[in-house]
């Protein structure tokens, strides 16, 4: 056996490294929340637990405000990553970054139709969207645990591809999983977002404060449009005055970025999981894993992840249209394939948007979520340490 050195096709930037250190100790902290959640629910303090989640401040329950509110502040951050990504991180190069897109796409259409063969036709096809997400935090905290046997093109690989999917789970939640639109509230969220463009690209306004002030506003009127509030975040993200100079520091961008990424990794995040994941296991759970929206989920992020990102992949190299990194192998990445399968936050996110009526469907999914996020988790972590040689490259 002979093992190939760890030569990345393409440098780390300071942002990216600053990015995927906050995703892997927040992961830790997520998982930590998760049981806290569960052992909770499951307890004798279970109903105390979940009614303290249904108390109302200020109109809406808690657990309205994290995930329409909260949650808006991390879609914000998502957007911020993405617009990194696009300018000058792994998604700025055409070539560079249409590898990672056509995996996504892949990512998120198998599952989609994994879960559309259990359920189309029935009232648990609207779970379609679930598995398609893939949980940056979680996926990067299984390669961090591998150390130096991951080369660091499968970490921009997996980290591109998981940016792109959660811009397809915006627009797929954009929309499927909003209400009947209000066009008056609508029109008035996007003059704002307009306006907060015209400001930066004419005005040339630095300071945050307008901005955040206008995106409170549009989170609002969002929130009374039918659209889903979390949207505001994306859009108020593109508003912000972005430097395509690499790591400017002094960019509004790069500074609300930076800014929030503790907040969200180890406030939000944990926020929403101790929110959502408190799901009370009953007698009849095994059942309810055999249901067919629980069977779609499972097979959607435990076969059509894998399936999806590895298959478009090699049919995008086949047909010459973009190539491999020198320093992955195929065996990379159906591992990344394989951690894509860790739906977790978005995949709950978008459950609880799907079954919003039907709150015991929600609670089988979110099972269903968390043990198939842990399996694809522990299969890709155990694929890649077998597959990978100690120093990164591709055991031959």
């Amino acid at each position: 056996m002979q093992t190939s050195p760890a030569t990345s096709s393409y440098p780390l930037s300071n942002s990216f490294r600053r990015f995927s250190a906050s995703k892997k100790a927040g992961a830790i902290v997520l998982i930590a929340c998760t049981l806290v959640s569960l052992l909770a629910a499951n307890s004798s303090a279970g109903p105390a637990y979940a009614a303290f989640w249904q108390l109302h401040v200020a109109g809406l329950s808690i657990e309205h405000w994290i995930n329409d509110g909260l949650m808006a502040v991390f879609f914000l951050l998502v957007g911020l990553e993405l617009e990194r990504e696009l300018y000058n991180g792994e998604l700025s190069d055409f070539r560079q970054a249409l590898l990672p897109a056509v995996a996504a796409l892949g990512g998120i259409c198998l599952p989609a139709a994994l879960h559309l063969a259990f359920n189309g036709g029935t009232p648990t096809q609207a779970g379609a969207g679930i598995p398609m997400a893939t949980d940056i935090a979680f996926a990067l905290g299984v390669l961090a645990l591998l150390g130096s046997r991951i080369p660091a093109s499968l970490k921009i690989f997996l980290t591109a591809l998981a940016v792109i999917d959660d811009l397809g789970a915006i627009i797929v939640i954009a929309l499927f999983y909003s209400g009947g639109l209000n066009m008056a509230y609508l029109l008035a969220a996007l003059a704002v977002f307009a306006g907060l463009t015209c400001l930066n690209r004419f005005g040339r306004v630095q300071s945050l404060l307008p901005y955040l002030l206008g995106g409170i506003l549009m989170w609002g009127l969002m929130l009374k449009s039918g659209l889903h509030a979390t949207l505001a975040g994306v859009l108020l993200a593109f508003a912000i005055p972005y430097s395509a100079r690499q790591d400017d520091e002094r960019s509004p961008s790069h500074r609300l970025e930076h800014a929030l990424h503790v907040p969200v990794a180890f406030g939000i995040l944990p926020l929403f999981a101790l929110a959502n994941t408190g799901v009370a296991i009953s007698s009849n759970w095994a059942a309810e894993l055999a249901s067919s929206n629980s069977l779609g989920i499972a097979a959607g992020l435990l076969l059509g992840k894998p399936a999806g990102i590895f298959l478009f992949s090699l049919a995008a190299v086949l047909l010459g249209a973009c190539k491999l990194p020198d320093d992955l192998s195929w065996r990379h990445v159906l591992g990344a394939g394989m951690l894509g399968g860790i739906g977790f936050t978005m995949s709950i996110f978008i459950a609880n948007l799907a079954f919003q009526a039907a709150p015991e469907v929600i609670a089988a999914s979110k099972i269903a979520i968390l043990l198939a996020s842990l399996t694809a988790g522990a299969i890709g972590f155990i694929w890649l340490k077998l597959c990978c040689g100690p120093h990164g490259g591709a055991i031959r």
